[in-house]
């Protein structure tokens, strides 16, 4: 049996946050939980001793509050072994139907937040860990980083730049400091994020036909239609935890798989019917 490992789960107060952070506390290892709202976890509170839950307010788009909150970390518990990037929010609406205020207030939480996470983790398994214990660092990103969504523009904007971040990030690492990164991409499943939480954008009238693609994306994703578990989600995320050498992606739902093929595909046929395009447009002796 590995030894209890410590973990620092970012939006732990619902979806795959709050399911996490439950799994990993039942299987003995201890939390870090951050979130905007301390009391929305008070159940696990009760249950646990502070030496294997600590809870710390966190706004991840704070970048001084986020490295505090690592600080804080260290001073309890000396390492991390995992770090669970997970916060985020999804504000639905076609090009022409969200704001500006709405739009970069995602971003900031998806990419900005997230990026925050992301290089104070890297900072700490490199300075705090060492290369004897390193760190993973598991983002928590989105069939919608891969494949864009018809009415959630801006949402898979936000993911695509968190996977850009992320696959450029991992071509930094020196690998003799023994930090893994993957990136996780649940199709639909039912969370809060995607009931509670969401937040459905006035349609410009342009797009408000119900059989449009945008419109048909909003009823499906507020429907019983949604069949992912995501208490069952967070159980492979966490055998995935466990792998030596974890992949660069984990797509986690039959929708992110038939997602990714199509899109493989349709990237393979636009390179074999143009890539001759470039063949005279450099520069010649």
């Amino acid at each position: 049996m590995s030894a209890p490992r410590v973990w620092f789960i970012t939006g732990a107060s619902s979806g795959f946050g709050k399911s996490m952070t439950e799994l990993v506390l039942q299987k003995g290892d201890s939390v870090i939980a951050t979130l905007r709202k301390p009391t929305m976890i008070d159940d696990l509170v009760a249950k646990y001793p502070k030496e294997r839950l600590l809870v710390l307010q966190l706004d991840v788009t704070k970048p001084d509050d986020v490295a505090a909150a690592f600080a804080k970390a260290k001073e309890a518990y000396g390492r991390i072994d995992v770090v669970f990037n997970n916060a985020g929010r999804m504000s639905l609406g076609e090009l022409e139907s969200m704001g500006d205020k709405a739009a970069r207030d995602m971003m900031e939480v998806n990419f900005w937040g997230a990026a925050h996470v992301s290089r104070e983790a890297v900072k700490f398994f490199r300075e705090v860990n060492g290369p004897k214990v390193g760190g993973l660092l598991m983002q928590v990103s989105s069939r919608a980083g891969i494949v864009g969504n018809p009415g959630g523009v801006y949402y898979s904007a936000s993911k695509f730049a968190l996977e850009g971040l992320t696959e450029s990030l991992v071509k930094e690492l020196n690998p003799e400091w023994n930090i893994k990164v993957t990136m996780v991409e649940p199709g639909p499943f039912r969370t809060k994020l995607a009931s509670d939480n969401i937040i459905l954008e006035e349609q410009h009238p342009a797009y408000a036909d119900p059989s449009a693609p945008g419109s048909a994306f909003r009823q499906y994703i507020v429907s019983s239609n949604v069949d992912g578990d995501a208490d069952k989600a967070v159980v492979v995320m966490e055998k995935l935890s466990h792998v030596p050498n974890p992949p660069l992606r984990l797509p986690l739902h039959r929708r992110t798989i038939a997602g990714i093929k199509d899109k493989a595909q349709s990237l393979t046929k636009d390179v074999e019917e143009y890539g001759s395009w470039s063949d005279d447009v450099y520069f010649t002796e």
